[in-house]
């Protein structure tokens, strides 16, 4: 009975609907070994330290403690420099600040789109463990598919050995010509010659899943060793429905963040349309040491007087800047975020209307595969009942070998067609799958990157808790 596509609110564990423990166990070591969603997983931590450098934008922009000494020696044939030391060093040590009020809520807009870029990063990862899910099951399939199709030449390979047997024997009893044993040894090698072209097909599938598994090519898993059946779908089986896209998409949610993130840098340019309100300050310690002066005798100044109550300075106040004549500049500035904005409005109706068009595909593809195998596993069985007859007519002298070729040859084009549509049938359900957005829930119950990574990242640097 063909598979119908019927409502479903869970898709998180999707791969489970083939009740494969192999391809399960790839999964899991796929989505803790992938060095690609790795790579993803690092971007958030990129995003983290992002949001957290613009949040501390919103208090004082500059809090610098300095200390300094400079030696000074002055011109004697300088003007006004009768009475003034010319020879001194100069010592001092502070603390300066300077702080932007967010009056036009340039650095509150900012915050929020470096928030939306950190929930884009993170709907990115989502998106590339969904990818990563359905590509290992899509190799997994066609490692299976490539296993039943050499399985399937090598057996079509011995019928068609034992009706060149009968061939041989019947031409040299003289009942027929060498044709029918030409005939049957080109059918032969030509069947034969299907197993090295499916043997290397399956290989290359085999290095891909290990590239998956994050494994040098040629590395895999025991449980592969041994060869199973392509997967089997259930006669029904639970996939969802396209009104459920907008929670499950990862790629939507991403477009929708970049958007929202893009519509704050429109108020950050906006922000620099007006003037800037700055308080600034220092504080701080400050005296000079000299040894001589144009007017003769010694300084008794020297470096235990900086920390004298007489040494003390302060300066406080504040400062506007406006960058009023470059008025036309900034605005083309505002233009610029505008159109980047639109651009990504745009893109988001084509990623939700994508995004349903694949669904739509998927779900036909699913529904008329079955179809399409089912009518092909009866002609298989009728394509065995025939090259049965046929040599069972051939051996009694009733039909001349050119039956019994084109019932072998059916045959084996047959079997394998129907193999290559079994596995479409997975392959479609995979695509469905993959389409709803299915399997980046499971990222609430593991990490972003391995324990591993993160071991190196602290042992390099200061992390704080951006890693948890």
């Amino acid at each position: 009975m063909p598979g119908r596509a019927t409502c479903s609110e869970d898709v998180t564990n999707w791969w489970t609907v083939f009740n494969d423990p192999v391809l399960n166990s790839l999964v899991e070591k796929a989505l803790n070994q992938n060095l690609t969603l790795q790579v993803a997983g690092l971007r958030i931590f990129e995003a983290r330290a992002e949001l957290g450098f613009t949040t501390g934008l919103l208090y004082p922009q500059q809090q610098r403690l300095q200390a300094g000494a400079s030696r000074v020696k002055s011109s004697k044939n300088a003007a006004n420099t009768m009475l003034l030391d010319t020879d001194y060093v100069d010592y001092d040590v502070g603390f300066d600040a300077a702080w932007e009020l967010d009056f036009w809520g340039r650095y509150r807009r900012a915050v929020e789109a470096a928030d939306a870029s950190l929930h884009a990063s993170i709907a990115d990862y989502d998106n590339a463990m969904v990818t990563l899910v359905a590509e290992v099951a899509r190799t997994y399939v066609l490692i299976r598919t490539f296993e039943k199709r050499i399985a399937l030449a090598r057996e079509n390979t011995g019928i068609q050995q034992r009706s060149l047997e009968i061939a041989q024997r019947r031409f040299k009893g003289g009942i027929v010509t060498e044709l029918d044993v030409q005939q049957a040894t080109a059918l032969l090698k030509n069947t034969q010659a299907l197993v090295p072209r499916f043997t290397k097909n399956l290989q290359e599938a085999k290095h891909a899943l290990s590239v998956l598994l994050g494994l040098p090519p040629g590395e895999l898993p025991e449980s592969l060793v041994d060869s199973r059946k392509v997967p089997m779908v259930l006669p029904q089986v639970v996939v969802g429905v396209p009104a459920e896209l907008l929670r499950r998409r990862p790629d939507i949610r991403r477009a929708e963040m970049m958007a929202a993130a893009q519509c704050d840098l429109i108020g950050v340019a906006k922000a620099d349309l007006y003037p800037h309100f700055i308080l600034i300050g220092s504080i701080g310690l400050r005296t000079s040491t000299s040894l001589f002066t144009k007017a003769g005798g010694i300084d008794g100044s020297n470096f235990s007087d900086l920390f004298s109550s007489d040494s003390f300075q302060l300066f406080a106040g504040p400062s506007i800047r406006w960058d009023i004549f470059n008025y036309g500049r900034l605005k083309n500035k505002v233009r610029v975020q505008d159109a980047r904005f639109q651009q990504l409005i745009v893109q988001y109706q084509n990623t939700v209307l994508n995004a349903a068009r694949e669904v739509e595909d998927a779900i036909v593809g699913f529904l008329r595969s079955q179809d399409e195998n089912a009518f092909l596993k009866s002609g298989v069985q009728a394509s065995k009942r025939a090259v049965d007859i046929s040599l069972l007519q051939y051996r009694e002298g009733l039909v001349d070998y050119q039956r019994v070729l084109s019932a072998q040859s059916f045959l084996t084009q047959q079997q394998d067609q129907q193999t290559s549509t079994s596995s479409l049938v997975a392959l479609n359900l995979i695509s469905l799958y993959k389409a709803l957005g299915g399997g980046w829930d499971i990222r609430q119950e593991k990490g972003f990157v391995s324990n591993k990574i993160k071991k190196e990242m602290r042992q390099r640097t200061d992390w704080g808790d951006l890693l948890d």
